[in-house]
């Protein structure tokens, strides 16, 4: 990463990074230096409805489920989001701090996320994520109503579903929670060149 002074004039920093792209050329990208790099002296995107509050992850309380050993919940901690990993396993909470250890990083919110009942410690959040949690035919509706009782009025919530045959039925069950959807299909190989199907699905209550 190369961080220096802004080449535009505009009045803000700007950093250049070499992206490792898996099964291709990495990639040179310039982007700004940090999130507190918002630059909006004469109120533009502020009339168009941007402001530094919505910015990626930028005061927003995000929330893992399912998170099993927390990689997702380790990035986003790493880069400074706050986020709060739960999951229902016993030892989940055991490795996670193990692994924030063996990282240098200090502690991570973590509370127990049983999606059938009432978890009064973990409040809403603005952004929730999760990855393989629809694998029994029992998931859909519960995860859903777990959402419903842990999601802000305006929320997303970004799922990884690899294809499990439980899709249409979490879809339906947020649809009657005023989530709308968009989603893609992922067909990036994994690491070993191992082929891999999914669905990126992107629930919108706004």
């Amino acid at each position: 990463m190369t961080p220096g002074p802004s080449d535009t004039g505009l009045g803000y920093l700007v950093k250049q990074e070499r992206i490792a792209i898996d099964g291709g050329a990495d990639l040179n990208i310039r982007s700004l230096l940090n999130k507190h790099q918002f630059h909006d002296p004469l109120g533009i995107a502020l009339a168009l409805g941007v402001s530094s509050a919505t910015w990626p992850i930028a005061g927003l309380r995000i929330l893992e489920i399912g998170c099993g050993l927390g990689l997702a919940s380790l990035v986003i901690h790493r880069r400074l989001g706050n986020v709060t990993a739960s999951d229902y396993h016993h030892y989940t909470d055991r490795f996670l701090r193990t692994n924030l250890l063996l990282n240098d990083m200090q502690t991570l919110p973590y509370v127990s996320g049983h999606w059938e009942r009432a978890n009064p410690l973990l409040g809403e959040f603005d952004l929730i994520i999760g990855s393989d949690v629809l694998y029994e035919r029992d998931h859909p509706l519960q995860l859903a109503g777990f959402i419903q009782r842990h999601a802000a009025g305006h929320a997303q919530v970004l799922i990884i579903d690899p294809n499990r045959g439980n899709r249409a039925a979490f879809y339906k069950a947020m649809q009657i929670n005023g989530f709308a959807l968009t989603q893609t299909d992922l067909l990036t190989p994994l690491q070993d060149m191992t082929p891999y199907r999914s669905r990126f699905l992107s629930y919108q209550r706004d």
